[in-house]
């Protein structure tokens, strides 16, 4: 016993997915989408560490290969710490045209949301 579809329920049915397509997806936060402030500090930490231990090993390395110890230790050292703050500007930079560009993204989205809207 075949029945056919009741014209009300589809129509209804038709209505309710409308209305549904139409939400805006809600926003995930931060975390979810990729990299937490915690992250990138710990990254950034991490950098400058790196620039002074290869800075001072570098130094301590020549320092004893020439027989000046504290000379080429001190200079290497203190630019083991420069490369690892140039790094991490680089770092923080790169994070900022992200969210810059995210948020553009975002603007942009809206704007064609609301106009496909009126």
């Amino acid at each position: 016993m075949a029945s056919e579809p009741d014209p009300e329920r589809l129509r209804a049915l038709e209505q309710r997915l409308a209305a549904a397509r139409g939400v805006p997806k809600p926003r995930s936060s931060s975390v979810a989408q990729g990299i937490s402030q915690g992250e990138i500090a710990w990254r950034m930490v991490i950098e400058l560490g790196a620039g002074i231990v290869v800075g001072t090993s570098i130094g301590y390395g020549l320092d004893k290969l020439f027989g000046t110890l504290p000379i080429l230790l001190v200079i290497f050292s203190l630019l083991g710490f420069v490369a690892g703050v140039r790094t991490m500007m680089g770092t923080a930079r790169e994070m900022m045209e992200k969210k810059a560009a995210q948020a553009a993204a975002d603007d942009q989205a809206a704007k064609s949301a609301l106009n496909e809207g009126k």
